[in-house]
């Protein structure tokens, strides 16, 4: 695995697929050494990876590895030392089916319970399965899963403390994003800003803010809930993800249309239900952040049409002062990929389902009240599939010069992501770091370097599927020239997997934010 320029692809997709199995083994504390390079000594904190570590029961695998039980990783990073514990979500579903030995829940995207379609007719109990995200609020970690609440872990032991309603701020079964956006401080201080969906025919959007540190001098707790707003939009809503600005969260309303028939039936999972709306766009939905200066000038969210395609996620949003506009980037697709209910997903054909690149959407705010429809200039930052983007977590909502993400190791068309890159967005000039043929990678984590003055400063933290151990790697890169730094394989093999955070060490006595 080293820094490689653009080549053929070559895998072998017994490889890819070797990832996907169940985790049989429980980590506690194991300490860690690089196989290459050495740890920095100034990396300091801890790598949280959420993702499904279960994907079978009782001889049946689940249709979608989104379907399977969540499964905390956590690499902890110190004095150029590491030390690596993970742990399921002891969630009720997962405690329940553990018990059984079988499944007990149908999943959302297309697992069903043993017993054919008279077992799963009309069953409509959802199973917070805890998969998705993994990030620190407070005095805890939470596990995350969109369309029900958090679960509350301990940082360090990860053990499930259990289902959280954040001090009150949540009601019983309120569906609470996977994907939190964290503002370095566009208001004063640190914030984790998030939302929940009640989707329907109209779909109500909750936008709440959190505060991610103490604060003596005003009382303010870690976790205690700081500003709040409710929305709603004519349409059903499909959002992962979103993005903020120091006025704006941006959503991106997908054109998707939801038939509940067949979930209802048994023949579908829920996600399974939704298809694209052929020749229909998607909307913006630019929701005035409370207490911003928008929010005094735009009592209501602006709705503006956005580009077609479908996305899951963005990479930053700013605002150019100097145009007055709005700047969007996000992954495109041309449809929502989905895997069908006779398909095995362990044999996906790559080449078969749309791959997703990097799109800039600018926004002009003024001149969307007179044309809405002329109002987005689109252009492509990045034609290489791609995927899990991220800018220095010190840029969020500003405008950023570099972006990190998974992408594919050739230049065009879909395939498994085995390499990462580092896009300078204004010059369009990249960096490559290679893990194939064997290696597939994960989403990057960018960690700055303490005190950093560039943007670049810092490292890159990845998990890589090494398929010619059948484990895992943790490699460790410098942020600017993606030089490799360190080397750990791991003594776990950790299924392809969706999302995580990095939680630097605080200083001494101090707390986590």
């Amino acid at each position: 695995m080293t820094l490689a320029p653009s080549r053929p692809a070559a895998y072998d997709r017994a490889d890819w697929s070797s990832a996907f199995r169940n985790v049989s083994t429980e980590l506690v504390d194991v300490a860690l050494q690089p196989a290459r390079g050495v740890i920095p000594a100034e990396l300091a904190g801890s790598l949280y990876r959420n993702g499904p570590g279960r994907l079978e029961r009782g001889g049946q695998w689940v249709h979608h590895p989104f379907d399977g039980d969540g499964m905390i990783t956590a690499l902890q990073l110190e004095a150029g030392q590491a030390r690596l514990t993970n742990r399921f979500v002891r969630t009720e579903g997962w405690k329940a089916e553990e018990a059984a030995g079988r499944f007990v829940y149908r999943g959302v995207f297309g697992t069903q319970k043993p017993g054919g379609l008279f077992a799963n007719a009309f069953d409509l109990r959802l199973k917070n399965i805890a998969n998705t995200h993994v990030v620190r609020l407070g005095d805890q970690l939470l596990a995350l899963w969109e369309a029900a609440g958090p679960h509350a872990l301990d940082p360090l032991t990860l053990e499930t403390r259990g289902l959280t309603l954040l001090d009150g701020v949540l009601r019983p079964g309120e569906a609470f994003s996977a994907h939190p956006r964290f503002d370095p401080g566009h208001h004063g201080a640190p914030r984790m800003v998030t939302f929940g969906v009640k989707a329907g025919p109209t779909s109500t959007i909750r936008l709440m803010e959190f505060a991610t540190a103490d604060d003596p001098a005003t009382g303010v707790r870690a976790g205690q809930l700081l500003a709040e707003r409710q929305d709603s939009f004519r349409g059903f809503a499909f959002l992962h993800d979103f993005a903020i600005t120091p006025n704006w969260a941006v959503f991106l309303q997908n054109a998707v249309a939801f038939n509940p028939l067949p979930y209802v039936l048994g023949q579908k999972g829920a996600a399974q239900c939704l298809a694209s709306r052929p020749g229909e766009a998607g909307q913006f939905w630019l929701v005035p952040r409370p207490g911003s200066a928008a929010a005094s000038r735009h009592p209501r969210p602006l709705q503006i049409p956005a580009p077609e395609g479908f996305v899951f996620h963005h990479l930053n949003a700013f605002e150019d002062e100097a145009s007055g506009e709005l700047v969007v980037d996000s992954i495109f697709y041309a449809d929502f990929p989905s895997i069908g209910p006779g398909e095995d997903f362990r044999e996906v054909d790559f080449e078969a389902i749309p791959e997703g690149q990097l799109q800039r959407c600018r926004i002009d705010l003024a001149g969307a009240a007179d044309d809405p429809h002329a109002a987005v200039r689109t252009t492509w930052l990045e034609r290489r599939c791609c995927e899990f983007g991220m800018v220095n977590p010190e840029r969020q909502g500003l405008e950023a010069r570099y972006a990190w993400m998974a992408v594919t190791e050739q230049e065009r068309g879909n395939a498994p992501l085995q390499a990462l890159e580092k896009l300078d967005l204004r010059s369009g000039e990249r960096r490559l770091w290679s893990a194939a043929p064997r290696g597939f990678v994960s989403e990057p984590v960018m960690v700055p370097r303490p005190g950093a003055v560039a943007e670049d400063d810092g490292w890159l933290l990845c998990v890589v599927w090494n398929g010619a151990r059948s484990a895992s790697d943790l490699v460790i890169l410098n942020a600017a020239d993606l030089s490799e730094q360190a080397l750990l394989e791991l003594p776990l093999a950790i299924p392809h997997g969706l999302h995580g955070s990095w939680v630097a060490r605080p200083p001494s006595g101090g707390s986590a934010s």
